[in-house]
């Protein structure tokens, strides 16, 4: 008899090498992928942007990572004696708008540069939840706690963010022909605009990367197809299903949910090298966290010396500076 109905993901065509390098956008979901994948020592630029949920406000940022363009002067805005700017998260601020402009600069060029060497873009799409300024008619990706009469709330066109999408990924396949990109839509529930807009968001987003995904070739007019979806969605609503993978909120997937979804993702992306060098890595992770109950006896010396042998052996790509810093200083 079975409880549940478990779903094991297609292994991707393109598969995921050790010395790859990752940008993962979007979400907060997209963040928290990104640190796994970065836990296990791979080159991850994770959520440089921080947390965007709408497929308008992602698109726009990265085109002008890629193009080299400055943000919109009207969206810069002052509260409590802050700097802030509707398209950018709440974590970039500045004391006055010039300092929060060489910011942004700074961030979108690195970005820029990132995806041109990048060979994985994770992009994690949120809501199509929209909110538009009223005054400057331009959707925003944060309100910044500004007053909620500045701002129309709707659902977006399921056709614009197709579009908008289709011609993002057209700009990145020419700044980045090698870029393989992941399409997920985040589990995270959000519920504060009330749980049928909710469920009417994630439909219209599931769909988008349906299409997307299914007709990359023709419809984006690329060689080879190089858009897939991965279903961390599917995996939390439909795999797991209970509340019991949910953090407190009951909006959030807990550490469980998240390192069942991690694994479902390396069995689908990963190469077997990398499959095998992840287990190993977690090997070592635990045996780093592991402490002593009698302090440095002569049989934790010899484990610690171990465990520095082991990770000197290591491929040279990989950066263990920290760990066998850790290590010798436990072992002074």
């Amino acid at each position: 008899m079975q409880f549940r109905t478990e779903l094991t993901p297609d292994r991707l065509p393109v598969q995921l090498k050790l010395t790859d390098r990752i940008v993962t956008i979007g979400s907060c979901f997209a963040e928290v992928i990104g640190a796994r994948l970065a836990d296990h020592k791979l080159t991850v630029l994770n959520n440089p942007l921080g947390t965007l949920f709408n497929p308008f406000s992602i698109s726009k940022l990265l085109k002008l990572a890629l193009t080299g363009n400055l943000p919109d002067e009207v969206g810069y805005v002052e509260r409590d004696g802050l700097w802030f700017h509707y398209d950018f998260h709440s974590s970039f601020w500045g004391t006055s708008k010039a300092a929060l402009a060489q910011l942004l600069q700074v961030r979108l060029q690195e970005i820029g540069t990132g995806l041109q060497q990048a060979d994985w873009l994770l992009l994690t799409l949120g809501s199509a939840v929209v909110y538009q300024h009223k005054e400057t008619q331009q959707l925003v990706a944060n309100c910044h706690k500004m007053p909620g009469t500045l701002f129309n709330r709707f659902l977006c066109q399921i056709g614009l963010a197709r579009n908008e999408l289709t011609d993002l990924f057209r700009l990145l396949q020419q700044h980045n022909p090698k870029l393989t990109i992941i399409l997920t839509v985040s589990p995270v529930r959000h519920i504060r605009d009330g749980l049928p807009l909710n469920s009417a968001s994630k439909a219209l987003l599931r769909t988008v990367c349906a299409e997307l995904c299914g007709e990359s070739e023709s419809a984006l007019d690329m060689p080879t197809p190089m858009v897939y979806y991965f279903p961390a969605y599917e995996l939390v609503q439909d795999d797991l299903r209970d509340y019991r993978f949910y953090e407190a909120d009951l909006i959030h997937p807990n550490a469980q949910a998240h390192e069942y979804v991690f694994t479902k993702f390396a069995e689908s992306a990963f190469t077997p090298d990398l499959c095998a060098f992840v287990k190993q890595w977690e090997q070592i992770r635990r045996a780093m966290a592991h402490r002593p109950l009698h302090g440095l006896t002569d049989a934790h010396r010899l484990f610690l010396q171990k465990l520095l042998r082991q990770i000197e052996v290591l491929p040279a790509s990989i950066d263990t500076t920290a760990e066998r810093a850790e290590i010798l200083n436990r072992l002074l």
